[in-house]
């Protein structure tokens, strides 16, 4: 079976999970506000917790790059915008079924 990857396009808003060549599912995503950017570059998903609590929604997939993650959000309406520290919040529905979708080692590219 073909190996999973994400493609995030911050200036977008868009998460896009792949199985090789063929994206399979796209999510709107928020990012980093101007101050504090979602790093660009490529990293892989190091952890998986379920239910992390607070800001971080239902899910939480760490990634390589310490303190930053993909995760579900408390606030839903920040979708499509660029508020966060850095990390990729996604609807919390969206987190949980990406969550299913990928596992640890999976990799992360960061595009402009």
């Amino acid at each position: 079976m073909p190996k999973q990857r994400i493609v995030i396009y911050p200036a977008r808003r868009l998460l896009e999970l792949y199985e090789g060549t063929q994206r399979i599912r796209y999510y709107p995503i928020a990012v980093g506000k101007k101050i504090t950017p979602t790093p660009l570059g490529h990293y892989t998903i190091a952890t998986k917790t379920l239910y992390p609590g607070g800001v971080f929604g239902s899910r939480w997939m760490g990634l390589s790059i310490p303190y930053y993650g993909i995760h579900g959000t408390n606030d839903p309406l920040s979708i499509g915008q660029a508020v966060s520290l850095g990390c990729i919040r996604m609807h919390n529905h969206d987190a949980e079924d990406l969550f299913k979708h990928v596992e640890i080692g999976t990799s992360v590219t960061i595009q402009p």
